[in-house]
């Protein structure tokens, strides 16, 4: 119900059109009183404005882009349209934002904040949606210590008074259903921190596309399924005893494996031609990608991701991508993909102080950056950037049928002290160097891979001794199906480099890393 001491609160009214406001649906949209139905609409570009049916006029509040109407008696649809003129003359028809109840279940939000909710990308994000016949895009987002959270895009002049978006209460969840807005355009996050008043632009941690670097912005993705033709192949990945027959992977970073005239890079479709017909007459069983998530900097090889739920556009769309791993499959080559949630890079523009405070990194400096990396580390002990980690590697095994995930850096989410100098760390509370919230992260994320995803893999990328890699979790481990030979290139190249008279005496050097 509408408060009528807020409609006459001039301060409440100031603080929206400022963009400061926290609750705008409170004001905004259609609110009955005792005199009738108010509705209230911001438009930052509106000269005039007025209701399509039943047509009326709207006033401007004095000294604001705020537009106000009283109807005393009309019936007012639920999702009511206005037209509006701006400063060029241009009419725009729109349904009105603010006129559609919450869109997010408060099931989902509760298993997010739990730490339970492994495909929380199935509403995060921006997603083609549809309430009551009206089609547009839902935009979710996690931004707990904001003051205001608004969604911007070319649509409305990258200007964030003009979509600001519903919280969630104490979920720290924000959501905005945009009518009719439809895939294809870009969009950003800007975040208005509550204690510190300092506005930040963020691109969409779920987004499934982004802009080809330099650019930043997230694009909305259709909905629209992609026809895959590798049931064969899935089915006989869920027979397949893995541990018993043999392996052999190719690995290839997909920007430098070869030269294409007169492009910076070839697309998924040509490379998915090319590298098939590559390594199958060579015998090679899989592929393994390195990381083709987005990231901003080409050097970095993909090791710096900042969009774990999008292949980078360097090489084409989503479904550009989706033919590639389709195409492998059809030739009976699996497809392995290198992910990284041991850090993230510090770029303003994505995960790094994401609402003004450190949010998805850990707040503890000795804990919260790698030195020699000049990156910021995941804090697992989080439950929502659990839900987030998860629900990335579930999304890569699900949506693009990859078949299995090789875990990056390992060995620096396990200790502590992992490139750290006397000092710059702390133990935990039993006194030992172990990060045991990371520990339980990856149990629980090999157990739900497992057990979701039968017959893909989990491969380990941990440089030291530490035991019981690929013991299953039940028994203590940490329940990878595998654990990368990282010696093995060092190791080999050692024992040829001796020789061959005196190989025999230097077997250990090819058995040391089993």
């Amino acid at each position: 119900m509408w408060n009528s001491t807020l409609a006459n609160n001039s301060h409440e009214l100031i603080r929206l059109n400022r963009g400061q406001h926290h609750d705008p649906f409170n004001i905004l949209g259609k609110h009955t009183e005792v005199a009738g139905t108010r509705i209230r609409l911001l438009l930052p570009f509106a000269t005039n404005v007025k209701l399509v049916e039943p047509e009326h006029e709207l006033k401007r509040i004095a000294q604001t882009d705020i537009f106000e109407i009283l109807l005393c008696q009309e019936v007012l649809p639920n999702n009511y349209q206005v037209e509006w003129q701006d400063e060029n003359k241009q009419v725009h028809t729109q349904y009105d934002p603010y006129s559609f109840p919450p869109q997010v279940t408060d099931y989902d939000l509760h298993l997010f904040n739990e730490g339970k909710n492994r495909h929380c990308y199935q509403f995060l994000g921006a997603h083609q949606h549809s309430f009551d016949q009206i089609s547009g895009t839902l935009f979710v987002v996690w931004a707990p210590n904001a003051e205001r959270v608004s969604v911007i895009g070319d649509f409305n002049r990258w200007n964030g008074r003009c979509h600001p978006m519903r919280s969630r209460g104490n979920t720290g969840i924000w959501e905005l259903f945009i009518p009719e807005l439809a895939e294809g355009e870009l969009y950003k996050f800007e975040i208005r921190q509550r204690e510190s008043g300092h506005i930040s632009v963020k691109s969409d941690p779920y987004a499934r596309r982004y802009e080809l670097r330099p650019g930043t912005a997230s694009i909305i993705c259709s909905n629209k399924e992609y026809d895959w033709l590798d049931h064969k192949w899935l089915q006989s990945r869920l027979e397949r005893d893995w541990l018993h027959q043999a392996m052999s992977v190719y690995e290839v970073h997909l920007g430098s494996w070869r030269q294409y005239k007169n492009k910076e890079f070839a697309n998924y479709r040509e490379l998915a031609d090319d590298l098939i017909s590559y390594v199958k007459p060579l015998g090679f069983t899989h592929i393994e990608l390195l990381p083709i998530t987005e990231h901003p900097f080409d050097g970095s090889w993909g090791y710096q991701t900042t969009g774990y739920f999008a292949p980078t556009s360097r090489f084409g769309s989503p479904d550009d991508f989706k033919y590639f791993v389709d195409q492998c499959h059809q030739n009976d080559i699996g497809v392995l993909l290198d992910w990284v949630p041991g850090h993230f890079p510090k770029d303003d523009f994505a995960l790094a102080r994401f609402d003004g405070t450190e949010l998805y990194e850990h707040d503890d400096p000795k804990r919260g950056e790698h030195r020699e990396w000049g990156t910021l580390i995941f804090n697992y002990g989080r439950n929502e950037v659990k839900s987030f980690l998860i629900s990335s590697a579930l999304f890569w095994l699900k949506e693009y049928h990859i078949d299995g995930l090789r875990v990056d850096a390992v060995a620096s989410m396990l200790y502590l002290d992992y490139s750290r100098e006397e000092g710059d760390w702390e133990a935990n509370i039993y006194g030992g160097n172990e990060n045991l919230e990371a520990i339980d992260f990856m149990r629980e994320l090999n157990q739900s891979t497992h057990s979701e995803c039968p017959g893909t893999l989990m491969i380990a990328e941990e440089s030291t001794a530490w035991p019981q890699v690929t013991r299953p979790t039940w028994l203590g481990g940490l329940g990878f199906s595998m654990k990368w030979n990282m010696g093995w290139m060092h190791d080999s190249l050692e024992y040829m480099s001796k020789d061959p008279v005196h190989r025999h005496f230097h077997h250990n050097n090819l058995t040391f890393g089993l």
